[in-house]
């Protein structure tokens, strides 16, 4: 046994250095490839690849479906597969990776793709050898990408295809392959990137829908809309801590309000001043790589804007909830402000556990998102799953909740004045707490039904937007374009602004509940009282 077991362990020995040196190779491929010059020109090339001498064909074109951009890139990466095709672990092998890395060269957008039969049995046969040297099978060559066909040899692929094809003679093989991520979008996989369910991809910068002008314009008018937000939110905080006994339950939580959304304009107003610097991944000339969209919590500075924005816009959500509980507790079981004011602890707790729950929990999931149309950073703005259960889930659930119960106190409040026999004085105090309510919650529940309505819209449409937007850059990029597209469409610029304006003027509110001539009197004693204290 000896005899025969010795030259088996002399054998596995000299694969295991020859798939030491191609790991080397393959590492000293990423460090060359960067200095490669980018194809802008269509043109046909000898094969050089050493595994793909004596094809049926002689020529091919890159860059190939791999992003290699040079033929010496796409040997470098082959060069793992040299120990499985010398002892020959399928004769389909050497014809699957010469097809993938070297496609056959025909006219520009026609590129050829093995067929998958050709990757199933080549996987297959030499999956046992790959797995006892600890070596994967690729993503980037599962079978699944590629086309149903019969052949041995791959067929061609109409990768330029828009909605119909236009020769019906056509050999190509009429199918979608998917998003595949662009080379100037590819990510570090350290980084844990995604962009249209593919992995370590990420968005372009500035934005994938707007142009360059339009982003200006929308940029300065959330700036200009978080200004007057942050004044009249700032002014309300001010104007509690002039008089604090003032604003007892069951209006306290209107502070509380005011303060979230103070933070939330704070931190579009920083976006403003900050444009891209945060949101955005400055690009890499000198790797091809573009400025992409900040992903995850890798950006200190980023990940800060998000845990501000998103916590304080669900600390505002609940404590529109608490201020409607606050509201019903003195309306229908008529509790007093001090029995109120016994559940603050409670109420507080709610109101920040929550909202800190939820922010800790999308931090650690990686679900941060740089937004390049506000500067900020937030979440679900790519992630339509992160939207729908973070975002919109939370919010229609403050909403529903605070409506029922601000009807059930508005209900009785009118029940007392129409049955209580009241003073025309106390009456009459009544009613104007009643019609301040009214208006108060209508401010408040108009701009974030309006804003609910357009994430709705936004997720229900974003699928569409996106495939509009990789038909009209597939040629650019050089990726497959999307096959049978029924239905087109653009973002209007119009909803973002909407939303933005929205979700500013949610805040604006507050600033109507200390709106009196109280409020004035105290801010001229005020004033009054710090001159003669300076005299």
């Amino acid at each position: 046994m000896d005899q025969f077991a010795a030259p088996v362990r002399e054998r596995r020995r000299g694969l295991a250095t020859l798939w030491v040196v191609a790991s080397a190779l393959t590492a000293c491929a990423a460090i060359r490839a960067d200095s490669a010059d980018s194809h802008s020109m269509f043109a046909c090339e000898p094969i050089t690849l050493r595994m793909c001498q004596e094809l049926p064909y002689n020529s091919t074109f890159m860059p190939n479906l791999l992003t290699h951009y040079d033929q010496q890139t796409a040997a470098l990466a082959m060069e793992p597969f040299h120990p499985m095709v010398n002892l020959q672990c399928s004769p389909d092998l050497r014809s699957f990776l010469c097809a993938l890395h070297a496609p056959v060269c025909m006219e520009y957008g026609r590129v050829s793709l093995p067929c998958r039969s050709l990757c199933v049995h080549a996987r297959r046969d030499c999956l046992k050898l790959m797995e006892m040297f600890g070596v994967p099978w690729p993503e980037e060559m599962d079978c699944s990408r590629f086309p149903d066909c019969d052949e041995s040899y791959p067929r061609p692929v109409d990768l330029l295809a828009s909605t119909e094809p236009t020769d019906q003679s056509s050999m190509s093989v009429q199918r979608d392959y998917g998003f595949w991520c662009p080379r100037e979008l590819k990510m570090e996989p350290e980084l844990s990137y995604s962009f249209l369910g593919v992995r370590d991809c990420s968005p372009p910068c500035p934005n994938m829908y707007f142009r360059r002008e339009e982003l200006k314009f929308a940029r300065y008018f959330i700036g200009v809309v978080s200004i007057f937000c942050l004044s009249a939110t700032l002014f309300t905080f001010l104007t509690f801590l002039i008089d604090v006994t003032r604003f007892r339950y069951p209006e306290r939580p209107i502070i509380f309000y005011a303060v979230c959304y103070m933070m939330v304009s704070l931190a579009f107003f920083l976006g403003f001043l900050l444009e891209d610097r945060v949101a955005c991944n400055a690009a890499s000339p000198g790797q091809y790589r573009a400025s992409t969209v900040t992903q995850g919590s890798h950006n200190k500075a980023c990940t800060l804007l998000f845990m501000v924005l998103y916590f304080f816009t669900m600390a505002g959500s609940v404590w529109w909830v608490i201020l409607t509980i606050t509201w019903f507790l003195a309306a229908v079981p008529k509790w007093g402000s001090e029995a109120i004011e016994k559940k603050a602890l409670l109420f507080h707790a709610c109101a920040w556990g929550i909202p800190g729950t939820l922010t800790v929990t999308l931090t650690a999931m990686n679900k941060i998102e740089g937004d390049n149309v506000s500067g900020v950073c937030f979440v679900g703005l790519y992630d339509v799953a992160a939207l729908r259960w973070f975002v919109l889930a939370p919010l229609c659930i403050d909403v529903l909740l605070g409506m029922v119960l601000l009807l059930a106190g508005i209900v009785a409040l009118n029940r007392v004045r129409m049955e209580i026999p009241l003073e025309k004085e106390n009456q009459d105090k009544l009613v104007k707490f009643m019609i301040r309510i009214g208006v108060f919650s209508v401010l408040y529940l108009v701009p974030l039904l309006v804003v609910i309505g357009c994430y709705f819209y936004e997720q229900s449409y974003r699928a569409v937007w996106e495939t509009t937007w990789v038909m009209e850059r597939c040629r650019e990029y050089h990726i497959p374009c999307p096959y049978q597209v029924e239905q087109t469409s653009r973002p209007d610029l119009v909803l973002f602004l909407m939303k933005y304006l929205m979700t500013l003027v949610v805040g604006i509110p507050s600033v109507f509940w200390v709106g009196s001539k109280k409020t004035c009197f105290e801010w001229a004693s005020f004033f009054h009282g710090r001159r003669k204290h300076k005299e």
